[in-house]
């Protein structure tokens, strides 16, 4: 019997049944071989096509390989599966994710050697967004396998699906670990890793929350029940090891924000010296902050400001002052002695 709070977000008349939400997470189903056949094939060019949008910095090509992007299928067949306590379900769609992700992963590796010119990882945002995950990420990603979830159960929402998918980052992460990898960087590969990784922890639980509270769960019949029991803990530590990065990214940013601020404000007042200068930004990238800055004559004494941000940020950080003709003055780096 379904409580009162899961009919009113699911009503019973626009409640999906159990054979209509396996027909469609289940691509082992009914027509087996269209299912697979249409999946790989949507993967492949959803990738290919997150491949070149991310290289190319545009997000209009990047979400168009959200909306195509079927890899959410099997993630939710997973969730349903442990509803379901149905093992080859389950097994089934952790095939699908592991294959279909290596395959996204592989073709961003090609599209690095392929693709004429080489992609800065550090400029382009396509990349630089998604490599570095917070919590708030996660609450993203929470919030979109919610909608998912129930758009998949009833027969009323579905048109929000096309929404979803662009909400919900699968491919384009697994597109940009491909990259870093093919240019050597396994830290932002890393990065872009436990970004996919979060999104999928997410779609899971959140599935697995609403088609229980759906009523799926009773209605399950198998004849290889899988362990719940073993299915919690290995999602649970999943999320565990996803969260680990995820907050110390957070606590990070929060860090990096109060330096950058430092660094604004202080060269403020180091370029008021300079009639008619500004500073324009200040950005912080592998350890350096680069300071714009707008001047109509000299600067003033860049000694001045390595100064002045001495016990304003860490020590051993690079601070690059970079003026309106792009010229970049000798970087210093602070705590340094001056005339070192």
């Amino acid at each position: 019997m379904r409580s009162r709070l899961s009919q009113q977000l699911l009503p019973e008349v626009q409640r999906r049944t159990l054979d209509e939400l396996t027909a469609d997470l289940d691509l082992t189903a009914g027509d087996a071989d269209s299912k697979r056949s249409a999946f790989w094939t949507m993967l492949v060019v959803s990738a290919v096509i997150a491949a070149a949008g991310v290289m190319s910095d545009s997000t209009a090509t990047v979400i168009g390989a959200m909306i195509i992007a079927p890899l959410s299928t099997p993630i939710m067949g997973i969730a349903l599966g442990v509803v379901l306590r149905d093992s080859r379900l389950t097994g089934r769609a952790v095939r699908f994710v592991v294959l279909g992700a290596g395959l996204v992963v592989l073709l961003g590796v090609l599209f690095t050697f392929i693709a004429p010119g080489e992609v800065n990882l550090f400029t382009n945002p396509q990349i630089t967004g998604r490599t570095s995950p917070g919590l708030l990420d996660l609450v993203a990603a929470v919030a979109t396998g919610v909608a998912g979830a129930v758009a998949l159960t009833r027969r009323d929402v579905a048109a929000v699906l096309p929404g979803v998918a662009i909400a919900i980052s699968l491919v384009p992460p697994l597109v940009v670990v491909g990259v870093c990898l093919g240019q050597g960087s396994i830290i932002l590969a890393t990065g872009a890793l436990v970004l996919f990784l979060s999104n999928f922890v997410a779609l899971v639980l959140v599935g697995m929350l609403v088609f229980t509270a759906a009523g799926y769960a009773a209605e399950g019949s198998v004849t290889k029940a899988l362990s719940q029991r073993r299915a919690y803990l290995a999602i649970g530590t999943l999320l565990v090891l996803v969260l680990v990065p995820l907050v110390a990214n957070t606590v990070l940013a929060y860090f990096v924000a109060i330096w950058s601020d430092r660094v604004q404000v202080t060269a403020e007042e180091w370029i008021s010296a300079a009639p008619g200068s500004r500073v324009d930004g200040v950005d912080l990238v592998s350890g350096t902050f680069y300071v714009q800055v707008r001047s109509p004559g000299d600067l003033p004494d860049l000694d001045d400001l390595m100064s002045d941000l001495r016990g304003q940020v860490p020590d051993g950080l690079t601070v690059v002052v970079t003026t309106l003709r792009g010229e970049d003055l000798d970087a210093a780096v602070v705590g340094a002695a001056v005339g070192d």
